[in-house]
């Protein structure tokens, strides 16, 4: 399991500033299967899951729901048929913080134990 995912979150307050490449870069190299992407201008962490159908696709959704809500830290969630895509960011800095990081490993630890 990635150190990041259990990592504690680390307070973020309106006015701290996003992580900067090389900073993402560095917390990057414990999430392979993650992509920084701009979205609208604003830095996102995202990552895709393949399931088998419709109904593994929807339980790992509800899984990644429950962590971000114990978290109150909330992702967008995109669920079709077999896929889930996850995308982490910090609305209140409008950009990436460690904590997006952190709650990327928790979903990929998730993964695991779902499949």
């Amino acid at each position: 399991m990635s150190t990041l995912a259990t990592s504690p979150l680390a307070p973020c307050k309106r006015g701290t500033p996003p992580l900067d490449q090389a900073g993402c870069a560095e917390l990057l190299r414990e999430l392979p299967a993650w992509s920084v992407e701009q979205v609208q201008g604003v830095a996102q962490l995202h990552g895709s899951f393949a399931f088998s159908n419709f109904v593994e696709a929807m339980h790992f959704a509800n899984t990644v729901g429950a962590l971000a809500e114990a978290a109150n830290h909330h992702p967008l969630l995109q669920i079709e048929w077999g896929k889930v895509d996850v995308h982490w960011w910090t609305h209140t800095i409008n950009g990436l913080h460690s904590n997006d990081f952190v709650m990327a490993a928790r979903t990929d630890a998730a993964f695991r134990e779902a499949t």
